[in-house]
This record gives structure tokens, sequence and C-alpha cells, in this order.
């Protein structure tokens, strides 16, 4: 599927700042489940920014600006095309050890209402692959607020509380479980074709790592692994190490003024 994205955003640094700097995650990368055929990422300062393959293996820029203004405008644009591999995205030349992923951050804290029904489960082999879907299930059970319910036969149903739980609360419930049972999980942000969130925004899921298949992407908040629909941006530890600009000074994240992610013509 080819998949055109659109996306504007801006930054307030405020007046006075003599010098900004901002390292940039907002650039996919061709990969096994996906191809960018065009990409742009136009800011003040993008013309020289340095460009470098980051320690988690993000292409990253580094833009900076001379007394910049106190609004700093960013607009993404491409075409990606994206092939359904089921979620797996398995061994990418490059990538840091997998165990390097079992290192536990202050978002991505264990929950025991998730983790406690797996503490015991068998997670080597075949047996990996179905308790990471079914702590997924879990997740989007906790996180969504899900109640079972009987029903006058007896049989249960699922209630949703109806609070809408952002997509990085799902991915961090995920990787926080996953560390806890030793399995090397990552975050990742992309973008989502068909979205229809009322407050568009960069789209967040795991990825979890087999030693048959290698890393398998997990999206708890949809209930599925990533498909044609997802395109990968980043990856890292948790949100923070993904942010899509990062500033210095220090400027908050950018407000989304418009995102736009279709199937192209």
């Amino acid at each position: 599927m080819k998949i055109a994205i659109r996306h504007s955003m801006s930054l307030a640094l405020g007046p006075g700042v003599a010098r900004g700097v901002q390292h940039v995650l907002l650039t996919p990368l061709t990969g096994p489940t996906q191809t960018v055929h065009e990409w742009s990422i136009e800011m003040p300062g993008m013309d020289r920014a340095a460009s470098f393959i980051d320690a988690f293996g993000n292409r990253a820029q580094l833009v900076s600006q001379i007394r910049p203004e106190p609004e700093l405008p960013i607009t993404v644009a491409g075409i990606v095309e994206t092939i359904d591999r089921n979620g797996v995205i398995g061994r990418v030349p490059g990538d840091i050890p997998p165990a390097l992923y079992r290192r536990p951050t202050a978002a991505t804290k264990a929950a025991g209402s998730i983790t406690s029904k797996f503490r015991t489960a068998p997670k080597t082999g075949q047996d990996r692959i179905a308790l990471l879907h079914a702590l997924m299930a879990r997740v989007a059970e906790v996180v969504g607020g899900e109640e079972q319910t009987q029903t006058q036969d007896g049989q249960s149903q699922s209630q949703s509380s109806g609070v809408h739980a952002p997509a990085s609360d799902y991915a961090h419930a995920f990787i926080g479980a996953a560390r806890a049972l030793e399995i090397p999980a990552r975050y990742v942000t992309g973008y989502l074709n068909g979205s229809d969130s009322e407050q568009p925004a960069l789209h967040a899921w795991a990825e979890a790592w087999d030693d048959g298949l290698g890393w398998i992407g997990f999206d708890a908040m949809l209930l599925l692994c990533p498909t044609d629909k997802h395109v990968r941006v980043a990856v890292g530890l948790d949100a923070t190490s993904t942010m899509p600009v990062r500033s210095i000074p220090v400027a908050g994240e950018p407000q989304v003024l418009a995102m736009r992610v279709e199937a192209a013509q």
C-alpha cells in the first residue's frame, strides 16, 4: 500500500532565544515492512542540518538556528509503500543487541494487574508467540478499561469504561510487562493510515523479540500486529527516547497543527 503523509507542527521556543538546536526523529527508513519513496522535512535550518544514524538505528537530524523566531514551523511530507508481514520485522542489520531492550525506564514500569497471570507462563520457543499475543490482549483490557461482565445466559462480554487512553499508554504498558517477563521490547513511533483520532498525533506501538522470528510488532491499542497501514519512523526504549523533536533550550513537544495520512493516489 502506498501511503501519503503530510504532518505540520509548531514548536514554541519563546522570545529572546539566541540559539536553538533541535534533535529531530521524523525520518522513516526503508526496511522489511516499508519502502520510502519520497520524504522531506521543512523547518528553519534543515538545509544545514547534520544527518546521522543514532544509537537505536534511527535516522536523526541535528538542526540549529541563530536567533530563531518564537514559533518554529515544521512540515513533514512523503510517500511510503508498506507491506503486511503480520507484524514481523525480523532481524535488522545494524540493530543493537536485543538484550539492551530489557532495560527498565520510568515510563515502562510493569503493572502487576497485567503481568501477574503470566509470571509462570512458558516463554521459550513457540510458546513465546502465544504469550505475547495474550499479553497484548491483557494490555488492551487493562489500559482500555474493559471490564468482564456476565450476561443472563452465563456468557461473558467486555464493556469499555469509555476512557480513551493514548497509544503511548498501551505501548508503555506492553513493553513494561514484556520486560518484567525478561522479554526484550521496544517503543515504536510512526503513522497510521485511516486513523480517525480527533486529535491527530504520531501513533505508537511496541515490538518484542523472539529468538526465531526476530522483532515482532504488537499494537495493543488496536489489538493487532501492525499491518500495511502502519509506517514505522523511530524506535527506542520508550516515548522519551523517540520524541519527534527534542529542543535545546527545552521547549516541550511540538503542537500538531494538521496531519493527513491516506492512501496515495
